[in-house]
């Protein structure tokens, strides 16, 4: 779905219809259907749930702009013989939709009825997040992107239907699922880097930033194929990694430059990164592809491009992990990381051993990042210092510096992140219910789950 906006001279700053028409741009999956609409704010309730969002230029809220609802199938079309709805919004800019049944909705302005100065947006590549800039359902958060749909994932509050409480659960779990291996597959580079080099690398997040900034401007600005464009992703990802090692890491490491000094290093290249990162864009970015097809398995639903990236994501587990095993390169990596000195003094290169692991803890973390950006709801400058804490926690509890700890507790961390709301922890902290494990399991076993336990004094 694409708008050519009303241009009118001298009145329309780029920041203002920015701000608006992406509001409300899309395609959005809920937890309810097609129903009537109503001019008032929409209650939910057992019975129905609701969708509804707010139009802001970031300057003033828009009143009386129609809002056109129109309910569509599994492909984005119009369902036959259902006639979309018009909202309108109120004196603060609000507009609400009640549904009580499954379904898909198509969101769009009217933009005859935008004020003079005011155009929609003619972009597909936007996706914004945050007051003004988003559709909640019942206080959800789900941004809304031109021709875009967003699997919620989540249940209305107060709408309600028989057998209800197990299909969120089942589909929470599998959201579970999902963020795990996509947390596994960076932690698992995070980890081999403290196991060989001792560092906790604060800027290792900004990576998975990087890698949806990436397959954003492979896809969308360059035109390249979907998945071509993750496997380069990947590539590029592994090149920087690469760079900062030779560049930076490996000669402040022959400096004698201590850990304290390089983690505060660390935590500088991520601020330099972040930066970076809003040259591009300062909005939340969305991977544009068309509208993916969805998988339904009974009550739970997905799409093909999460099953996709889960499948990538296992392969490329197991790869590592036969790797780390089965492989002398491998073996040369856990020799590093239980001694490098008595490693070196055996014929092992360390320096080698040490930019590999940043080669390829960077290209694995680009393509979780990419892969992140392509199944939610997209990436935005400042993802990686969200997702960071969710790192760290896994890698603390499989045990610090074991890529295989860093596996079984990013699983458990991303599932636990998904699952927690089932059991009536608020959505804006379920990522304080993950760390909140990790301090109970702590206090029984320090080490972490596969760490080893080392005596003191």
């Amino acid at each position: 779905m694409r708008f050519e906006g009303r241009r009118t001279a001298g009145k329309a700053p780029v920041a203002r219809w920015l701000l608006v028409a992406a509001a409300l741009l899309g395609t959005v999956v809920l937890v309810g259907g097609p129903a009537a609409a109503e001019t008032e704010a929409c209650r939910a309730s057992a019975e129905q749930g609701c969708l509804t969002g707010t139009l802001d230029t970031g300057e003033e809220r828009l009143a009386d702009v129609e809002v056109l609802v129109t309910p569509v199938d599994q492909q984005g079309q119009p369902l036959p013989g259902v006639e979309p709805t018009t909202v309108t919004t109120d004196d603060n800019g609000v507009w609400s939709f009640a549904f009580s049944e499954q379904g898909r909705f198509q969101v769009e302005i009217v933009e005859d009825s935008l004020p003079d100065g005011v155009d929609a947006l003619p972009s597909e590549n936007k996706l914004l997040k945050g007051p003004g800039n988003s559709v909640f359902v019942n206080g959800q958060l789900g941004g809304l992107a031109s021709g875009q749909p967003v699997i919620l994932g989540i249940r209305a509050e107060g709408f309600e239907a028989e057998g209800s409480d197990l299909d969120y659960f089942l589909q929470s779990s599998v959201n579970g699922i999902r963020l795990g291996l996509l947390l596994a597959l960076a932690s698992i580079g995070l980890s081999l880097i403290y196991g060989t080099t001792g560092l906790s690398n604060f800027a290792h997040a900004e990576l998975l930033t990087l890698g949806g900034f990436l397959g954003y401007l492979l896809v969308n600005t360059f035109g390249l194929p979907l998945w071509p464009a993750v496997a380069l992703v990947a590539v590029l990802a592994g090149a920087f990694g690469w760079f900062q090692d030779r560049a930076l890491w490996q000669p402040l490491r022959r400096r004698g430059l201590g850990l304290i000094q390089l983690m505060i290093v660390t935590i500088g290249l991520s601020l330099a990164l972040q930066y970076v990162f809003q040259l591009v864009d300062t909005e939340t970015i969305r991977i544009t592809t068309g509208i993916p097809e969805s998988l339904q398995i009974g009550s739970i639903g997905i799409t093909w491009q999460s099953v996709i990236a889960m499948i990538i994501a296992v392969v490329l587990l197991i790869a590592v992990g036969f790797a780390l095993v089965r492989t002398r390169i491998g073996q040369a990596t856990r020799a590093v990381a239980d001694n490098p000195a008595l490693a070196a003094a055996s014929g092992i290169d360390v320096d080698r051993v040490i930019r590999l692991v940043w080669t390829v803890a960077a290209a694995l973390a680009g393509l979780a990042g990419v892969l992140y950006a392509l199944v939610t709801n997209g990436v935005k400058w400042d993802s990686g210092m969200q997702i960071l804490l969710l790192l760290f926690a896994a890698v603390t509890l499989g045990g610090l510096g074991t890529a295989f700890g860093a596996l079984i507790g990013a699983m458990i961390i991303g599932y636990v992140v998904e699952v927690s709301p089932v059991f009536g922890m608020p959505n804006d902290y379920k990522y304080a219910t993950a760390l909140v494990l990790l301090i109970l399991l702590l206090l029984v076993r320090p080490q972490g789950l596969l760490g080893r336990a080392e005596r003191v004094g």
